[in-house]
């Protein structure tokens, strides 16, 4: 082969490798662009539930107080739920199967 051949052939690796490492590298970046915004939206959706908390505890203390006020009995009392207790999971054990008893001998008299 010539020189001129194997330099414009090793021109076109080196390109392809450095466009393959531009392209890894803008992928990462639009990855970290959209976990960015993911984050953001995270953090709204919190901030609107716990709106949404705050606004249900104020209707429900209203409707405590009217109920009160018609002499109705409250069904229910305005009180925070707790989450439930989670069930921890216990690893399964094979057991060894039990050898049968030998029957005792009778002493003789």
């Amino acid at each position: 082969m010539e020189p001129s051949a194997t330099l414009s052939l090793d021109v076109v690796i080196l390109a392809v490798i450095v466009g393959t490492l531009a392209a890894i590298v803008y992928s990462l970046r639009i990855l970290v662009l959209l976990e960015r915004r993911i984050a953001r939206v995270d953090l709204n959706i919190e901030k609107i539930t716990k709106r949404i908390v705050k606004e249900e505890e104020k209707i429900e203390k209203e409707e405590l107080a009217i109920e009160r006020a018609l002499g109705i009995k409250p069904l229910r009392k305005v009180t925070k739920k707790k989450a439930p207790k989670r069930k921890r999971k216990t690893k399964k054990v094979t057991k060894k199967p039990k050898k049968p008893k030998k029957p005792k001998k009778r002493k003789r008299r």
